[in-house]
């Protein structure tokens, strides 16, 4: 007696090569149309950012950010750099004028500056800003040599004056409260102003 062979649903299905090659077709097109996607949408932003123009003849030949700063300290904010650890690791060394025989002249001093609410207290630490930038581009404006004379106020760096002339424009963005309002009130036992000079 011959057996019936199973009903269509119950029988294992199988598969040639066909549907298998097919099936890798669509998904490597499918992968490429989403990575086409990616790098468009990076293009894109490019050409939209308002600083650079996609009708010049020379658009196609910048080096995009993500090439650029390849090999970085990497960041989550800003521009996705630690610039201040790529200077410090040695991955750049800017110039400090276009006077080569310009000497830096870094200033290692810490000053904590209280009347902040009730956030934590802030850490400006010289060292990081002097490695970059010549007294000048900070003092007398906007900020006075005298501590506490300066009239800092929150409000007034989130208009772009203050800190805010570089953080959020070419430094890390004024999101990264921490960063700045780093010393907790409940544990500094010191005076405001000057500290003594870390080991670095």
């Amino acid at each position: 007696m011959m057996k019936n062979p199973a009903p269509w649903s119950k029988r294992p299905k199988r598969f040639g090569i066909k549907p298998l090659l097919l099936a890798l077709l669509w998904l490597t097109g499918s992968f490429c149309f989403l990575v086409d996607g990616v790098v468009d949408a990076k293009e894109d932003a490019f050409a939209n950012d308002g600083l650079h123009d996609p009708q010049g003849p020379s658009f196609g030949e910048l080096q995009r950010p993500d090439e650029a700063f390849a090999g970085f300290p990497t960041d989550t904010v800003g521009n996705k750099v630690r610039w201040v650890k790529a200077l410090r690791e040695g991955a750049i060394n800017p110039r400090t004028n276009i006077v080569p025989e310009t000497k830096i002249k870094i200033l290692d001093m810490d000053l904590i500056l209280g009347n902040t609410g009730d956030n934590a207290f802030v850490l400006f630490p010289h060292r990081a800003h002097t490695e970059w930038l010549d007294c000048a581009n900070c003092h007398p404006e906007p900020f006075k040599e005298k501590f506490g004379t300066s009239g800092i106020k929150m409000g007034a760096i989130l208009e772009g004056k203050f800190c805010g002339k570089c953080h959020g424009a070419v430094a890390f963005p004024l999101t990264e409260c921490a960063r700045c309002h780093s010393v907790k009130p409940d544990t500094f036992r010191g005076k405001f102003g000057v500290q003594p000079v870390a080991k670095h």
